[in-house]
C-alpha cells in the first residue's frame, strides 16, 4: 500500500525518548509511503560511534537514510549545522517525489524543524574563551544562566565544554531566540512513541546490557585510541563519558554500568519533558501506546 501525503503534509516526524522504537517505526512507515528518513539524532552523525549512539543501521533495511555517518569522530555538530544540512536533505528527499520522515529524540534538533529556528552562525570567540577560562564551573553556569534566563538544555550545565559554546551563542544573541521564519517552517504529521515508565527502564536498562555485550567499551577505547581526547568523548554524551570512566580506571565496571543506567533513564525524563514543551509551544504531538502495534496506530493518524 502507498500513500501520497503531499497535499496535506510536507513532513512526518517520529519521536519519542530512547530505546522507545523510533527507528523501526520510522523505517516500516518508510515502506508504506515511499519514504526517506532523516536522523534527528545529535551523536549519530558521527562515523565510528555507532553501538555508543544506537544507530542500529540493519533497522533501515533498503530504506535511504540522511544525517547519519557524515562527520568524523572528533568533529563538531551543532543545531545550525544539523539544519542546514536538513534543509539541503529535505529538498533533495521532495525533489525526487519521496516523503520526508524526520526521527529522533534530540529535541533541540526536532523543534528547529517544526518551529522553524532561524539561526544565525556564531564563530568560536578566543577572547571571550581566554575570559572564560579562569572562571570555576559554577561561575559559567551562573553566567550562562543570567544570559539566557530560560535555559532548558540542561546538558549545556553538565559539561564545560558545552557551557562555554552555550555562552558564546547567548553573546552572539543568536539560537536561543528561537525566531520563528515563515520561510523554513513545515506542515508536518507529529507521531510520538509513548511508554509507561517501567516498561521504558526495563528496554533501557536491557538495550544498555546489550550493547556493553556488543561491544560498547571496546568502541570507546578504539576512539580514544585513534585520537578523540577523553574531554572529546564526555561532550559527546553518556554513554561515552562513563565508559571512559570505566576504561580510565575511575569506575569499575559494575559501578559504571549502574551510573550509566541511571543516568539513561534521568536522560529519557528529560527528553519527555522536551517535548511536552513543545506541545505548550504549539506542536501537535499524536502519542501512540509504544507497548501496542506502532504502525497500526501510526497509519491511523496519517490516515487522517
Amino acid at each position: 500500500m502507498n500513500m501520497n501525503l503531499h497535499e496535506t503534509s510536507e513532513l512526518i516526524t517520529v519521536l519519542g525518548p530512547t530505546a522507545s522504537g523510533k527507528t523501526r517505526l520510522a523505517v516500516a512507515i518508510a515502506e508504506i509511503v515511499c519514504g526517506e528518513i532523516i536522523s534527528a539524532d545529535s551523536r549519530q552523525v558521527f562515523r565510528g560511534m555507532d553501538i555508543g549512539s544506537g544507530k542500529d543501521l540493519h533497522e533501515y533495511k533498503d530504506i535511504r537514510y540522511h544525517l547519519i555517518d557524515v562527520l568524523g569522530a572528533g568533529e563538531e555538530f551543532s543545531v545550525f549545522e544539523f539544519k542546514r544540512r536538513f534543509n539541503a536533505a529535505f529538498e533533495d528527499i521532495t525533489l525526487r517525489n519521496m516523503m520526508p520522515i524526520l526521527c529522533g529524540g534530540s529535541g533541540m534538533y526536532l523543534d528547529s524543524v517544526l518551529r522553524g529556528y532561524r539561526l544565525i552562525e556564531v564563530p568560536r570567540d578566543e577572547a571571550l574563551r581566554s575570559e572564560l577560562a579562569e572562571k570555576s564551573g559554577e561561575e559559567l553556569v551562573s553566567l550562562l544562566s543570567t544570559l539566557k534566563p530560560g535555559q532548558h538544555n540542561s546538558t549545556d550545565l553538565l559539561d564545560r565544554e558545552r557551557t562555554i559554546r552555550a555562552i558564546e551563542i547567548a553573546r552572539g544573541e543568536i539560537s536561543s531566540s528561537q525566531l520563528p521564519d515563515p520561510v523554513v517552517k513545515l506542515s508536518s504529521t507529529v507521531i510520538g512513541i509513548h511508554l509507561e515508565r517501567d516498561v521504558l527502564r526495563q528496554r533501557i536498562t536491557g538495550r544498555l546490557k546489550s550493547r556493553l555485550d556488543s561491544g560498547m567499551i571496546e568502541e570507546v577505547e578504539h576512539l580514544n585510541s585513534i585520537g578523540v581526547g577523553w574531554d572529546r568523548l564526555n561532550y559527546y554524551g553518556l554513554e561515552y563519558r562513563y565508559v571512559g570512566e570505566y576504561l580510565r580506571g575511575e569506575l569499575n565496571k559494575n559501578d559504571m554500568f549502574q551510573k550509566l543506567n541511571a543516568a539513561i533513564h534521568n536522560f529519557a525524563k528529560r527528553q519527555m519533558n522536551w517535548y511536552r514543551r513543545m506541545e505548550r509551544d504549539g506542536i501537535l504531538i499524536n502519542w501512540i501506546d509504544g507497548d501496542n502495534e506502532l504502525l497500526e496506530q501510526a497509519i491511523k493518524i496519517i490516515h487522517k
